[in-house]
């Protein structure tokens, strides 16, 4: 049954060069108010033990507007501003609910420029945007069409740190699930193979940063050579981001291309659920582990897993998936990163991550069918966690991030 859900279209444009003025006024007035509303939320907390609503917050923009100094406010689009206010209060209730730490200022050089505009900031018409305060539309190449009759309800226009323009919008999209099936796949993230898939196939690892590791380390050290604060250090700075952004575009693309064969080819997909953030403190591995980006390629999934009708299982992180004997069920004591191949003492060979791969799918099927009461073999765990967890792709079908 096809389903109706939020997805975003990202779609790069090239600003003329007052619709780029406009913008980056803008994108320092979205700083400036969200910074300034913080500052003052912050203050009254800790100094009255009191709480800043939006309403408050959005009265208190008025009367900025209308200050002497901060008069330039007026110049921009009031729909991002107040849309940066938003994003605050969001901020704030993710922090009372203990889902993310304490909203953090705007960085003029790392945070993102951005501006988010509703529909009465932006006029769509014959398949042209046109944003407030603008009297043009804007110079959009159309990689991929908008659903057929959908109208943005959200447009969202940013620049990156390699100079490139891009503008988001949220539209109203029709997802039709896959046919069904009965295949399922187990998968196990490494570092030489990105994945290893329970039917024994391995995806090579594109290591697309270490390919450009040379040209990166050249472009940083001209920036190292050029004086703080000068037209050069900035065309150097943007020639770093440039490298940042092949490789990050380069590594998106294929993820999204696997994500999207392995949803359209399995009815279930079961995955371990990896704690990255411990992995990177490992200094010998943080490099190779941020550049397989397993987070993303995860998100991926269960994202498309809703989309599609697929089911997506977690594996709870403590699973011995490499160290069990998917013939005999023995459980191996120690197994070292470098033995890539070992013998169980049944005398069944097994390849390390195809192994962990079976075992990974077996756990999951079982989850999926019995719960957490069809549990492998393994060892006790310190910590009393479950030996098999699972996850529903949960409700943010929505926004993908593209």
């Amino acid at each position: 049954m096809a389903r109706q859900v939020k997805r975003a279209f990202k779609y790069r444009f090239y600003p003329t060069d007052e619709q780029a003025a406009e913008l980056s006024r803008t994108f320092g007035c979205v700083r400036l108010v969200y910074n300034k509303a913080l500052e003052e939320r912050t203050s009254a907390w800790y100094g009255e033990q009191r709480r800043v609503s939006y309403v408050q917050s959005s009265a208190a923009l008025t009367e900025w507007k209308r200050a002497g100094e901060l008069a330039f406010l007026t110049e921009v689009s009031s729909v991002p501003l107040q849309q940066a206010l938003r994003h605050l209060q969001a901020a704030f209730a993710n922090f009372f609910a203990k889902r993310a730490e304490y909203p953090r200022f705007k960085s003029k050089k790392k945070s993102r420029a951005s501006a988010e505009y509703t529909r009465s900031g932006f006029t769509w018409r014959d398949g042209r945007l046109t944003l407030a305060k603008m009297s043009d539309p804007l110079d959009i190449r159309w990689s991929r069409p908008l659903p057929e009759g959908s109208r943005p309800t959200t447009v969202t226009v940013s620049r990156d740190a390699a100079g490139r323009w891009f503008v988001s919008m949220l539209c109203d999209d029709t997802i039709v699930p896959a046919p069904v099936t009965t295949a399922a796949v187990g998968i196990d993230a490494g570092i030489t193979s990105l994945v290893t898939l329970s039917t024994g196939e391995k995806v090579a690892n594109p290591k697309y940063e270490r390919k450009d590791r040379a040209r990166l380390a050249h472009a940083q050290r001209m920036l190292s050579r050029k004086a703080k604060g000068s037209n050069n250090r900035a065309k150097a700075r943007r020639k770093v981001a440039r490298v940042h952004a092949r490789i990050a575009d380069r590594r998106r693309d294929f993820l999204h291309k696997l994500s999207t064969r392995l949803v359209r080819e399995n009815q279930t997909v079961v995955i371990e659920d990896l704690t990255v953030r411990n992995l990177l403190k490992n200094h010998t591995l943080a490099r190779a582990v941020s550049d397989a980006s397993w987070t993303e390629l995860r998100s991926m999934l269960e994202y498309k897993c809703a989309w599609y009708g697929r089911e997506l299982v977690v594996i709870d992180r403590w699973f011995p998936s490499s160290k069990l004997c998917g013939a005999c069920g023995r459980v191996r004591e120690k197994l070292p990163l470098n033995v890539r191949e070992w013998t169980c003492g049944c005398g069944t060979v097994h390849d390390r991550d195809v192994n962990a791969a079976r075992n990974i799918l077996a756990a999951g099927l079982a989850a999926a069918a019995c719960g957490d009461g069809v549990r492998p073999q393994r060892e006790s765990s310190r910590t009393g966690r479950p030996s098999v967890k699972q996850e529903t792709s949960p409700a943010r079908v929505g926004i993908p991030r593209l």
